[in-house]
């Protein structure tokens, strides 16, 4: 196999300090780019939207905040009548914190939402275990009204009083820097075994997206 150089330990400390100068760098850049993010103009929102809760009852746009000012919606991609589960929204959402104590304190809510209606999401839902928020859009414009597609992303929006206003999206590499699995795997030494990556030649690495799979089909 051909590894990166073994070394002293204060040789190994001396490399990993340079490394650490870029990783503030990059922890600087990340803030700033927080700061800008915070300052991007808003779209209201009508919120004359029906969505159907995970109970299959009816809820508003407003109902989606459940008395929360910020809510960040992680579009499941899982179309009206589609068989096909995402692995990537899947092992995403496997990711995800079931108890939102510490975002719900920060005034905050996270929902899963899908253009299928709750029908269907119930199947994958139950299949999974997933207790996560997760709001059906089948039937009413929203992902067409926003521009969401069909593909998956992630959406905040902001409630003041009754007004309702588009942040920020985002989608691709944008949410997949979320997961919890992929920044783990991005500080060991194989990183994520993905051809795209730049690592040691001799690296083990296969084509992108290879070892994701539903969780229950490893």
């Amino acid at each position: 196999m051909n590894r990166p150089a073994v070394v002293s330990a204060s040789e190994w400390q001396a490399a990993r300090d340079e490394l650490l100068v870029h990783e503030k760098e990059l922890t600087r850049a990340t803030d700033a780019l927080a700061a800008a993010r915070r300052r991007l103009p808003m779209v209201q929102l009508s919120t004359g939207y029906s969505f159907a809760a995970p109970s299959g009852s009816p809820a508003g746009l407003l109902d989606l905040f459940d008395g929360k000012q910020q809510l960040v919606v992680y579009h499941f991609m899982l179309s009206p009548g589609s068989s096909h589960i995402c692995g990537g929204c899947s092992s995403f959402t496997d990711n995800l914190a079931t108890d939102q104590t510490h975002l719900n304190a920060r005034d905050t809510r996270l929902i899963l939402m899908s253009p299928a209606p709750q029908s269907e999401i119930s199947v994958v839902r139950n299949r999974f275990g997933w207790t996560h928020p997760w709001y059906s859009g089948y039937g009413n414009s929203f992902y067409s009204d926003l521009d969401l597609g069909d593909g998956f992303g992630l959406s905040v929006l902001l409630r003041d009083g009754s007004d309702v206003f588009r942040t920020y999206y985002t989608s691709a590499r944008g949410v997949d820097r979320l997961r919890t699995d992929f920044n783990l795997l991005d500080l060991t030494p194989y990183g994520r075994k993905e051809v795209w990556e730049d690592s040691p030649d001799g690296w083990p690495q296969e084509p992108t997206w290879n070892r994701v799979r539903l969780r229950d089909e490893y």
